[in-house]
């Protein structure tokens, strides 16, 4: 039997988390959801931890999800990372993209969420 996927949410806004929190519950009940509320908080909480997808917002106190992601994907090299934002500047993408990380601009909807998943599990 395979260890279930352990996902890391990381957003300073308690209702995104909620409403991610609530997506990953109905598209893929069996994975077990970490949550942080910024950089510093999800980079405590994966301490001892082997996170395989991060979903981070982008706009947060201190570290910004780009930021993040890449401390993350240093520590956990097979970490598949999506940043999610309504901050759509071509620069942000392109970063993100270079970095290999995904790009899901908010509001955030289940059919956005659902193909990343999908593509986690290929």
């Amino acid at each position: 039997m395979t260890a279930p996927v352990q996902i890391l949410v990381v957003d300073d806004s308690l209702l995104a988390r909620m409403m991610l929190k609530k997506l990953i519950v109905k598209l893929r009940p069996a994975w077990q959801i970490c949550e942080a509320r910024d950089g510093r908080d999800a980079l405590e909480k994966v301490a001892g931890r082997r996170p395989d997808v991060g979903l981070i917002d982008y706009n947060m106190p201190g570290m910004n999800g780009l930021d993040l992601a890449l401390r993350l994907r240093q520590l956990f090299p097979g970490i598949v990372l999506a940043l999610i934002t309504a901050n759509i500047q071509d620069y942000l993408v392109r970063e993100a993209r270079a970095s290999s990380v995904e790009f899901i601009s908010k509001p955030i909807e289940e059919e956005k969420i659902s193909v990343f998943f999908d593509s986690v599990e290929k």
